[in-house]
């Protein structure tokens, strides 16, 4: 998908504001319907939508914007398309003052403070404090009705998160940090470039929004390209940010360093399954064992392949298809298993392993990666020569191939852990 599709009509490069979605709720979104997958009420089958985006290896770029809001919950499934409107506006104004809050506690903190030796990044500034002027012309221009309507919706959120304290210290640190990264977020995309580098601002915006709220995971590096891309495809402040939320819900404890040690430890035990050799290799005492992998586990690939690639790659993982197909098998082997201990005589029985629900669709991806580099790896002799291997790696590799050998291997793994199916 060519960077530049996502955001078509605005021509200022500006995302669209919080309250702009107002005017225009769930935007042409709406008039999108997914054939096989959305009803003519536009509810949307949850195990279609999974399948269709995995068996069609990600979706259409005019889809994306659509079906990301489903894909990480934004919008729940079963909701029509007269009611998704409705949600927009909670999302709204429910943002609106989650970001008003730090910043009432935090008012030197709106303003971000740059270097400036960095020219692009002070437009960037300009053409973001333009278009919040904008924004409050913009509240000005709504019908009496939906004035009240929203006057209500704030009460509400006012209500709901008045009872939501703030930690200013830790949050001072995170935004600390949050201008230190932003800064440095995929400045070569057209999406950041010219009057889009005001969209910079508004990634940090939602960021800060995130960290304020969400204090146990507040904010840690590699968020900022996580949340770039949901920014990128969704072309929306508010959806960003209720989006990047909610996958945040499944893969926080990722930025942590307990949860980073699982997945190394998980991949390590995938890679001694499928190649015990080179598993061995990988785990002397020179190397580091398998933390020269650890970003692309972190960040869903997001560097070793094409940037259009790697869009569609994480949309692919964020599906579930496989994982759930996984479940499948361990219920039908479970099954096969009471069906032999009733006809078996001699109660023996042949001993399978259970399939490992943790190997996640994501470890078999760098699995493939890792075995389709298996002659170089052997080369490699400690972490010095592994971290230059991956970085080697980046905007490289051929995703439909790899796909492919990760589906492969994949479904190998499954047979050996279950019956003839």
């Amino acid at each position: 998908m060519d960077p530049s599709d996502v955001g078509a009509g605005q021509e200022d490069g500006a995302v669209q504001s919080p309250l702009a979605a107002l005017s225009c709720p769930a935007q042409a979104t709406a008039r999108i319907s997914l054939k096989g997958v959305m009803d003519a009420e536009g509810r949307v089958d949850e195990s279609r939508l999974r399948m269709h985006v995995f068996k069609n290896a990600g979706v259409l770029p005019h889809e994306r914007s659509l079906v990301w809001r489903f894909l990480f919950g934004m919008y729940p499934c079963s909701s029509t398309a007269l009611e998704r409107p409705l949600l927009q506006e909670q999302f709204v104004v429910r943002y609106q003052v989650m970001k008003g809050k730090w910043q009432r506690l935090l008012p030197s903190a709106v303003n971000m403070h740059v270097n400036g030796t960095d020219v692009e990044f002070v437009a960037a500034i300009d053409y973001f404090n333009k278009r919040q002027a904008q924004v409050k012309q913009q509240s000005q221009e709504h019908s009496e009705e939906v004035r009240e309507r929203l006057a209500f919706l704030e009460l509400q959120a006012q209500i709901l998160f008045e009872r939501v304290t703030l930690d200013r210290k830790e949050l001072q640190e995170a935004i600390r940090i949050i201008d230190k990264d932003v800064p440095r977020t995929n400045r070569h995309l057209s999406y950041y470039k010219g009057q889009g580098s005001g969209n910079l601002l508004v990634l940090r915006d939602i960021l800060i929004t995130y960290a304020a709220f969400h204090p146990e995971v507040s904010y840690a590096q590699g968020m900022n390209d996580l949340c770039s891309r949901f920014l990128e495809v969704l072309d929306s402040e508010v959806d960003t940010f209720w989006s990047f939320s909610c996958y945040m819900e499944k893969f926080s404890k990722d930025f942590r360093a307990d949860g980073l040690h699982r997945k190394i430890e998980l991949e390590a035990a995938l890679l001694k399954e499928l190649d015990p050799h080179l598993y061995s290799h990988l785990m002397t005492d020179n190397m580091e064992s398998f933390t020269f992998c650890h970003r692309w586990l972190l960040l869903g690939f997001q560097r070793e392949f094409e940037h259009n690639e790697a869009l569609r790659l994480f949309e692919i993982l964020s599906c579930d298809h496989l994982e759930l197909v996984s479940q499948q098998v361990e219920r039908v082997r479970y099954q096969e298993r009471l069906a032999q201990k009733r006809i078996s005589d001699s109660g023996t029985q042949e001993h399978r392993q259970s399939i490992n629900p943790d190997f996640t669709f994501e470890l078999f991806i760098c699995a493939a990666i890792l075995l389709e580099n298996r002659s170089f790896l052997f080369q490699c002799r400690d972490d010095v020569q592994l971290i230059q291997f991956a970085t080697n790696l980046q905007g490289t590799l051929d995703l439909n191939n790899t796909l492919k050998n990760a589906e492969q291997l994949f479904f190998n793994y499954c047979k050996q852990c279950s019956w003839d199916i």
